[in-house]
């Protein structure tokens, strides 16, 4: 039995590690810049390879009737002093100088990967002993040590070439050292060493795949050095011994002739200079295919490229204005959609909802509803390559779609306040929590530090922090999740926003803790009248907090009414479902039903009713055409052919 479930499990390993390599040279293949560097690369060691064939004479045959001589079809990158052909002295100078750049890239890479990964995978004394031999090694001054060894072993270029490949392996330490320090922290890392996997196996199977981008990239720009320096150490006449070629000592003899035939540094420098400039680009490819980026341009370098595509669509027709407080927030067909291939996958379909002044609305769903999606489109706090469409998103009157980033920077935090579901990531570990309360006051209210310090103080103590002043001085992991909770809070608050949003600000806490933080969130929507946006799962919370609620089915709104017309007559059958598994109101031990199958995932959404194949009262019609958000009241709608009936009859 161990044996079987050991092979299905290397199996499925083997399957993902092909997927993910697949996913990574994909990336790399749409790299113009990338493919266009490796073609060049490649042309040129196959010219090395073949030069007997490609070259039209010998490196070494001279013809003294034909010196100095222009590129000519016999001829095609000219002649050298001598009547050398350059091209045939160029391609078999490569042999040497790729050779080298070949012995020290792969000295490097054997020595960096293993005690680097090593060093971080295995901690204490290997880490400690392995970042000491790096210090060390980086205190050696390179250039004496090459030196040196080209005089003992009488102009070797080998031992030179492996002789830096070990002087340059501490940087490779380094990197691989960071990222698998990173990586080993991750919870897959954790499960695999208590499934009883050797570090070895750690590092081969689970290490290496997360590393192997960085190193990469740092491998490629070893490379380039080591082009140079096997061109420098030639052209100091400490490599290879003339008249045999080699890249570097071919540009001593054309800086000798340099004022007879300026051409002969073209070539010669030229090809040093593609040589290295192709490695360190091609690094660059790797490193943006190993983050996810499948575009050369030069827009993908630049940090515009962080910011969402925004589409406004052409607006609706004028909705006929509703009695009561105009809408503080108001969205109108919200779409996100993220890059897939050639293609883009509709994350959220067409969310359109508002919020007033002092109002609470909640937003229900299972996970993977598109909630969390839908108020991260409103701040355009989105994925990297996330298209957002919509008709409108506006904020007291002012269209936040037609802002650019800086101009929304003056409604996040200021006007609108964010509470993430994860505080403790949601903070900087470098810095203490008393200092990031009071750089967002700083930022918004315009204060020096001391005012600063004493408002974060203020504020710490306004969401029920004892010791404020013992408490700004900690840092994140230091507190607890309640506490890290109220910190969040607290800097969503510095701004003194209208409105602010709070993503499932209770799931990681325990349940008294949970209602001190709902507690916390009523009393100050009633000290500061601010609107919220509360997104959660949980039913409970949203009767004691929310004034109105907008239930979410796959991507898209299927039902939204006042909270006590929801529970008390829900029009949906997927509202009715989610209020059945709520344990609200539920008597002790009693058994809670479950809705069947699960949330369809993007891209998988059907024609008709999204919720057609786990719904009860499903007909034929559900599944014909999309089903449109129909009003059955002036507050209330709803996305089903039944929403106009009472949902009955359900077993």
């Amino acid at each position: 039995m161990s044996v079987a479930v050991e092979t299905v499990s290397a199996e499925a390993e083997g399957r993902a590690a092909a997927k993910a390599g697949a996913g990574f040279l994909s990336r790399l293949l749409h790299q113009p810049v990338t493919v266009a560097c490796s073609i060049v690369l490649l042309i040129i060691v196959l010219g090395t390879i073949f030069a007997p064939v490609l070259a039209s004479s010998g490196p070494l045959h001279q013809d003294l009737l034909n010196t100095y001589a222009m590129p000519s079809v016999d001829h095609l990158l000219g002649t050298d002093q001598l009547g050398r052909d350059i091209l045939s002295r160029v391609l078999y100078g490569g042999r040497v100088t790729l050779l080298g750049i070949v012995q020290a890239a792969t000295v490097c890479t054997a020595i960096g990967m293993v005690l680097g990964v090593s060093a971080g995978t295995l901690g204490g004394w290997a880490e400690v002993l392995v970042m000491r031999l790096s210090d060390l090694l980086m205190a050696v001054p390179g250039l004496v040590i090459l030196l040196v060894v080209l005089s003992i072993f009488g102009q070797n270029e080998s031992a030179a070439m492996v002789t830096l490949g070990v002087i340059l392996s501490p940087t490779l330490i380094r990197v691989v050292y960071a990222a698998t320090v990173a990586v080993r922290e991750e919870p897959y890392v954790a499960g695999a060493r208590v499934a009883g996997l050797s570090s070895v196996q750690i590092m081969r199977r689970h290490i290496l795949p997360a590393v192997a981008g960085p190193a990469l990239t740092q491998i490629s720009i070893v490379a380039a050095v080591a082009c140079l320096a096997e061109a420098a150490i030639g052209f100091l006449g400490l490599g290879v011994a003339p008249p045999a070629p080699s890249w570097g000592n071919l540009v001593t003899d054309a800086q000798h002739a340099i004022v007879l035939q300026p051409w002969m540094l073209v070539p010669t420098g030229g090809i040093i200079a593609i040589v290295a400039l192709a490695l360190t680009l091609i690094g660059n490819g790797i490193r943006d295919a190993y983050v996810g980026r499948s575009s050369g341009s030069v827009k993908a370098y630049s940090w515009r490229a962080l910011t969402a595509q925004v589409t406004r669509d052409a607006a609706a027709a004028p909705a006929v204005a509703q009695e009561g407080t105009a809408p503080l927030l108001k969205v109108d067909g919200l779409s996100v959609s993220v890059p897939k291939g050639k293609h883009e996958l509709r994350l959220v379909d067409g969310v359109s909802f508002e919020v007033r002044p002092g109002e609470a609305l909640g937003i229900v769903g299972e996970s993977g509803c598109g909630k969390s999606v839908t108020i991260s489109g409103v701040l355009r706090v989105l994925p990297l390559g996330a298209h957002l469409r919509a008709r409108s998103v506006s904020f007291e009157g002012a269209e936040l779609t037609a802002l650019n980033e800086r101009e929304l920077n003056r409604y996040r935090g200021r006007r609108i306040g964010f509470i993430s579901q994860e505080p403790i990531s949601s903070l900087n570990p470098a810095f203490t929590v008393g200092h990031q309360i009071a750089e967002a006051v700083r930022l918004h209210r315009n204060l020096g530090k001391a005012e600063a310090r004493r408002v974060a103080h203020e504020l710490m103590a306004r969401v029920r922090l004892p010791e404020p002043e013992v408490v700004a001085r900690k840092y994140p992991h230091e507190l607890s999740g309640g506490m890290a909770q109220r910190i969040a809070i607290a800097r969503a608050l510095a701004g003194e926003p209208e409105l602010l949003i709070a993503d499932e600000p209770t799931t990681a806490l325990d349940v008294s803790v949970q209602a001190e933080i709902l507690d916390l969130l009523r009393d100050l929507r009633e000290q500061t009248g601010m609107a919220l946006i509360l997104v959660t799962h949980d039913w409970g919370v949203v009767a004691e907090t929310c004034d109105r609620a907008m239930v979410m089915y796959a991507g898209e709104v299927v039902e939204t009414a006042d909270v006590r017309t929801l529970v008390r007559a829900p029009r949906h059958p997927y509202t009715q479902a989610l209020l059945r598994s709520s344990s609200v109101g539920v008597a002790p031990r009693q058994m809670l039903p479950t809705i069947a199958g699960s949330v369809p995932i993007p891209g998988s959404w059907p024609t008709g009713c999204r919720f057609a194949d786990r719904c009860e009262f499903v007909e034929e019609r559900c599944r014909a055409t999309p089903i449109a958000l129909v009003a059955t009241s002036e507050e209330t709608t709803a996305r089903c052919v039944r929403a106009e009936s009472k949902l009955e009859g359900a077993k």
